[in-house]
């Protein structure tokens, strides 16, 4: 069980829909939920991309904002989700849950007390119910208002491609976010030149998972373009499945690490 924050950088790395890959593949037990949270302050992609508009903006952080004037914000929460699991899930329903994100970069403005309530939220929801949290913090996310929520996670993880442009911006904003979270992890977009232990040497982090560089499976869940027959045995979603993995088991280690009597609660290898 974790809280796990993905970020961005310049340069389009394809952080939502990395996180959409993941959500689609997580590893769950039975009555376990994953959950992910659109918090880009930016704006949000996926109610107009992946799900193309059909259900308006009748969900997504905006409501919570007036919930939270009104001191009805942990209600509010679990009516704001939307289910992705899919009609042909094999799983119980609602086990893939989407938090959308605001419509306008203008909303950003009146949700600081959301950031902070979100972040208690994702807390509880871990430690209470035993599900996992995915928080797309798009590229300006991990700062400013918002950065309590990658101050909270149990992972933080930068996502970048290994082009040029990509690590030249990916070496500032890996810096900034270990001065403030510690120790962060890189999801690497495989669209660039360079192998995972360049991209390593270069912005001095470890490199926690790799996606392969796949547009046309790729924009089945950034612009909702028809899915195609087996897409769930694509290259990208069978790497996302193992980077899921991965990702649990990084934050699973980290959290043993900052709080060891926890970790040897609930199992962690290496924690006894």
């Amino acid at each position: 069980m974790a809280v796990i924050a993905l970020a961005g950088c310049s340069g389009a790395p394809g952080v939502t829909t990395s996180a959409l890959a993941l959500l689609l593949t997580w590893p769950l037990d039975p009555a376990r939920k994953m959950i992910l949270a659109e918090c880009d302050p930016d704006g949000g992609a996926v109610l107009h991309g992946l799900l193309q508009g059909t259900l308006g903006d009748r969900y997504g952080l905006p409501n919570l904002s007036v919930a939270a004037r009104k001191g009805e914000f942990g209600e509010a929460f679990w009516r704001q989700l939307i289910d992705l699991s899919g009609e042909d899930s094999a799983e119980s329903p609602a086990d893939r849950l989407l938090l959308p994100g605001i419509t306008d970069p203008g909303q950003a403005a009146s949700l600081g007390s959301v950031w902070k309530g979100l972040a208690q939220m994702f807390r509880g929801i871990e430690a209470d119910h035993g599900h996992d949290v995915l928080i797309d913090l798009g590229r300006r996310g991990a700062f400013g208002p918002s950065a309590v929520l990658a101050d909270q996670a149990d992972s933080v993880i930068v996502v970048v491609r290994n082009t040029l442009r990509c690590l030249q911006s990916g070496q500032v904003r890996v810096r900034q976010l270990e001065e403030r979270v510690g120790d962060v992890g890189l999801l690497v977009v495989d669209q660039g030149p360079y192998p995972a232990g360049e991209v390593q040497r270069v912005l001095q982090a470890p490199v926690v998972a790799t996606l392969p560089y796949a547009p046309e499976d790729a924009r089945v869940l950034s612009d909702g373009d028809p899915q195609p027959r087996h897409f769930t045995r694509t290259k990208l979603m069978k790497a996302a499945r193992t980077g899921a993995a991965l990702l649990v088991q990084r934050a699973a280690v980290r959290r043993s690490r900052l709080d060891p009597r926890a970790a040897y609660a609930s199992g962690v290898p290496g924690a006894r």
